[in-house]
């Protein structure tokens, strides 16, 4: 279930037009890429790497309006689902490509995000939306994603693998870096209405860039909300 209602929240946005993609790995496999005092979060003993393309909107800092222009803007996960020591589940981000140079460098010096400035663009016609992204900035420049999914019928009722990889409550963060303690920050938000979708195109290297093996496999799970 979602957390209780943040009374101040630290930020303020909407994720529209919103992928989810994601494989099955071994917990093992991305064990030593989460944030100490972490461990991987597992559904029937696996545990799973997400590639999350959508727009951004209006992010508003402490209560006020959203910001148009600097505040919306493309965007694409690669993340990893965590739970620490108190029983929290998150996610763990390994890379987050946004298409505004700004709000990447306060991610990274403020945040300690791996914030990295792109080329992007979401494209929709009739019931597919294509996603797009080109790194600029830090690097590896170049590395990539083009994603089209097919939106498909409306889930009355979540799968316990969807709910798995969609109600996350909060992220995992070594917010200042270095050997400092393990921070979690939770969101607050309804329940995604997701939708079945195909995958129509997948050409990416985002999830080796983020440090992790290249996908063997088809994915387990592609939604769309």
């Amino acid at each position: 279930d979602a957390p209780s209602l943040i009374e101040v929240p630290l930020l303020t946005q909407q994720w529209l037009d919103l992928a989810f993609v994601h494989w099955a790995v071994e917990p093992a496999v991305v064990a030593g890429l989460l944030p100490r005092g972490t461990v991987p979060d597992t559904h029937d003993g696996l545990t799973y790497v997400g590639l999350v393309a959508f727009r951004m909107h209006r992010v508003g800092w402490l209560g006020l309006p959203g910001v148009p222009y600097l505040g919306t803007f493309p965007e694409t996960n690669v993340r990893l689902y965590s739970v620490d020591g108190h029983g929290r589940r998150g996610v763990v981000f390994r890379s987050m490509d946004a298409s505004r140079l700004i709000p990447v460098v306060m991610g990274r010096v403020g945040f300690r995000l791996p914030y990295l400035w792109s080329r992007m663009s979401v494209r929709t016609a009739g019931d597919t939306v294509t996603y797009r992204s080109s790194r600029r900035w830090p690097g590896p420049r170049g590395a990539r994603s083009l994603i089209t999914v097919r939106i498909g019928e409306r889930i009355g009722e979540p799968t316990a693998l969807e709910h798995f990889l969609t109600a996350r409550w909060g992220m995992h963060n070594a917010f200042f870096g270095g050997p400092e303690p393990l921070a979690y920050l939770p969101n607050d938000h309804p329940r995604w209405p997701l939708y079945r979708a195909d995958l129509l195109t997948c050409e990416q290297d985002l999830v080796t860039a983020a440090g992790l093996p290249a996908p063997a496999d088809a994915p387990v799970s592609v939604l769309y909300s």
